[in-house]
C-alpha cells in the first residue's frame, strides 16, 4: 500500500517536473517570438517615419528651390523687362547721353553681377587688348570671389556696386532696406579690398519697375552720400532671355555707337554668359577699329547716363 503511494507521489513529481522543464523551454521561446514581433513592428514604424522625415525634408527643399527659382526668374523678367522698356524710350535718349562732336568717342564697357566663373577670364582678355573696364559687383562671399575683387582693383579696372544681394523684392521694398544693402556691399567690399567703392548701378537700372518706392528718393540718398549712379546707354542684349550669338552681342554693343560721343555698354558677368566672354575679343577688335575711338573705364570725368529720375508704381 505504501509502495503504491510512493510510486504515485513519483508519478506526480515527475509530471510537475516535466511540466517545469516544458514551462522553462515554453516560455522563453513565445517570449523570444513576441519580442520579435514587437522589433518588426517597431523597425516598421521607425521605417515609416524616417521616409516620412525625408519626404518632408524634400518638400521643405522643394519649396525653397521653387521659392529660389521664383526669385531669380522674377529679378531676371525684371531686369528684362527693364531693358526693354530702355530700348522703346531711346527715340528720347537717358539723361546724360551725349551728343557726338568732334574729338575721341569714349566706350566704356560694363560688367554687372560678377564675379563669376568667368570673371578671370574675361580679365585676360582686357589684359590680352590692354584696357580698362567696369564691374559693377555683387557680394558673392569667399575665395575664389574675393581675389576677383582685388585682381579688378589691381589691373586698373574700376570697381562699382551692383547692390549686396540682388534680391530685388527685398532691396526695393523701402528706402531702408536699400540703404540697408548698399551700406553691407560697399561695407563688403572695403574689407576685402580696403577701397570704398563709390559709384553705383541700380539692379535692373534706375528705370525698372521692381518696388513701390520712388526711384528718387534712392537717387537723393545716393547724391547725399556723394555715390554716383550710372545706367547704360547701349545694351548686348544677353540679359533679355535669349540666348545670343557672340555675332549678336558684337551687332547689339556697336550699332548706334556713332549716337554717343560717350557710349556705356552694358554687359554680364555671369554664371549663364558664356557668350558673351566669347563675343569679348571680337567686341573690342570692331571698337577699337572704329576711327577715334577710345575704350575706358567709368572715372569722375565720364558723365553718368541715367535712364529716368523717377520710377514710382502707381
Amino acid at each position: 500500500m505504501l509502495s503504491d503511494k510512493r510510486k504515485k507521489r513519483v508519478k506526480r513529481l515527475k509530471r510537475f517536473i516535466l511540466i517545469a522543464i516544458a514551462c522553462m523551454v515554453l516560455i522563453p521561446f513565445a517570449l523570444c517570438i513576441y519580442l520579435g514581433i514587437r522589433v518588426r513592428s517597431l523597425e516598421g514604424q521607425v521605417t515609416s517615419l524616417t521616409l516620412e522625415l525625408k519626404n518632408a525634408e524634400a518638400s521643405v527643399q522643394g519649396s525653397e528651390a521653387d521659392r529660389t527659382a521664383e526669385m531669380e526668374t522674377e529679378e531676371e523678367l525684371t531686369e528684362a523687362d527693364s531693358i526693354r522698356r530702355w530700348e522703346e524710350s531711346q527715340t528720347e535718349r537717358p539723361r546724360g547721353a551725349q551728343t557726338p562732336a568732334p574729338g575721341i568717342r569714349k566706350v566704356c564697357l560694363t560688367f554687372d553681377d560678377g564675379p563669376s566663373m568667368y570673371t578671370d577670364q574675361i580679365l585676360d582678355i582686357l589684359k590680352e587688348y590692354n584696357v580698362k573696364a567696369t564691374f559693377f559687383v555683387v557680394a558673392k562671399g569667399k575665395e575664389p570671389y574675393e581675389e576677383a575683387y582685388r585682381r579688378i582693383l589691381a589691373e586698373g579696372h574700376t570697381l562699382g556696386m551692383h547692390s549686396y544681394s540682388h534680391v530685388y523684392r527685398d532691396i526695393y521694398s523701402s528706402k531702408e532696406a536699400f540703404i540697408g544693402d548698399l551700406n553691407m556691399l560697399q561695407e563688403y567690399l572695403h574689407d576685402v579690398t580696403g577701397v570704398y567703392p563709390q559709384i553705383y548701378r541700380f539692379p535692373g537700372g534706375s528705370g525698372n519697375h521692381a518696388g513701390a518706392v520712388d526711384i528718387r528718393e534712392l537717387t537723393d540718398y545716393l547724391a547725399e552720400i556723394d555715390v554716383k549712379y550710372y545706367d547704360w546707354n547701349i545694351s548686348s542684349g544677353d540679359a533679355t532671355g535669349r540666348k545670343l550669338s557672340s555675332d549678336q552681342i558684337i551687332a547689339n554693343c556697336t550699332n548706334g555707337l556713332e549716337n554717343y560721343g560717350t557710349a556705356i555698354i552694358l554687359l554680364h558677368d555671369a554664371a549663364d554668359k558664356k557668350s558673351t566672354v566669347e563675343a569679348l575679343p571680337g567686341l573690342i577688335e570692331k571698337i577699337l577699329s572704329l576711327p577715334d575711338t577710345v575704350i575706358v573705364p567709368i572715372t569722375d570725368d565720364i558723365m553718368p547716363v541715367q535712364q529716368r529720375e523717377s520710377n514710382k508704381i502707381n
